[in-house]
């Protein structure tokens, strides 16, 4: 059974198929070393290339619509390599075999909160297109004063370098001297949106934290660098959000106590991580353990314990 090229590079991550068909189109694609041309059928056994690299690609019923609810920290990039050596969101995402994660979109370096990732990358791809008006929700702190015509203007848009841009809903959530709390909602994902709208108005973002995706919430016990698994329930409803086929099987065990990792396990996987970063970013060894103090063979005396 053969599929179209674009739909299995989509599936692999690598655009939407419109893209790849510009991809394709440009003479980037190669198939089995011949440059690959709109309209070719591949089995998924060929060696398929996109500008000389190899493309890691599995049969359609082969591959499992897994996607993840990550806890992103700050100071992660949302990047699989960075030049600057910055620790990213996907060194502690679990390993896969046959596939990869895929981000759906992206946070800044000093943004925080909820990063969905998928082994589909055509889910991902049709998430992240605007047509589709998926919303984000997020808990953002500002310095500075705001007045209701500045929330006003918000909400009916203001012109941004790159266009009209707009808060779907805003909302005061409280605050003291000149850090005020708010959630607001958006339904596009242009490059930090949010830190612009406000900063349009001459106040500063000082924390941004997104706490929702659709109807996906960032559970409350992830703790920041973990990760926990969607139920097929959920995978089930982001591929209805833009038209895609549900998917019958899942990863996640629905009958298991726990559905998810325990937060114990989760809060120990990243302290390991946050030290083995620590430990590579300055170049010390990990500190041995102490050695154990020989036993004294005098009389044991009574320590005083202070309360």
């Amino acid at each position: 059974m053969t599929e179209k090229l674009q739909k299995v590079l989509a599936r692999a991550g690598k655009g939407s198929r419109r893209e790849i068909e510009a991809l394709i189109s440009q003479g980037r694609v190669s198939v089995n070393g011949n440059v690959a041309h709109l309209g070719d059928r591949v089995t998924g056994s060929e060696q398929i290339r996109v500008d000389g690299h190899v493309v890691e690609t599995q049969p359609q019923g082969e591959i499992i619509c897994r996607v993840l609810a990550y806890h992103k920290p700050e100071g992660e990039v949302s990047t699989r390599k960075d030049p600057e050596g910055r620790p990213t969101v996907f060194d502690r995402l679990p390993k896969l075999q046959g596939a990869r994660w895929v981000a759906v979109g992206r946070l800044d370096v000093n943004t925080s909160g909820l990063l969905l990732f998928t082994t589909d990358g055509e889910l991902a791809n049709r998430l992240m297109h605007p047509r589709h008006e998926i919303d984000r929700e997020y808990a953002v702190r500002v310095f500075g004063e705001v007045d209701e015509a500045m929330m006003q203007r918000l909400r009916k848009g203001v012109m941004l370098e790159d266009g009209e841009a707009k808060f779907e809903t805003l909302k005061y959530s409280g605050g003291e001297g000149m850090n005020h709390w708010f959630h607001v909602t958006l339904k596009e994902g242009r490059n930090r949106e949010v830190r612009r709208l406000w900063e349009s108005q001459g106040v500063q973002v000082s924390r941004l934290i997104r706490v929702r995706y659709g109807k996906i919430d960032l559970p409350r016990t992830l703790p920041r660098g973990g990760w926990a698994e969607m139920p097929l329930e959920q995978v089930n409803y982001l591929r209805r959000e833009v038209g895609l086929a549900p998917e019958e099987q899942s990863k996640v065990d629905v009958h298991a106590p726990e559905r998810y990792k325990q937060v114990a396990q989760i809060r120990k996987a990243v302290r390991k991580h946050n030290s083995r970063v620590k430990s590579a970013g300055t170049g010390a060894a990990p500190k041995k353990p102490a050695a154990a103090r020989p036993r004294s063979s005098g009389p044991r005396q009574k320590s005083k314990t202070r309360m």
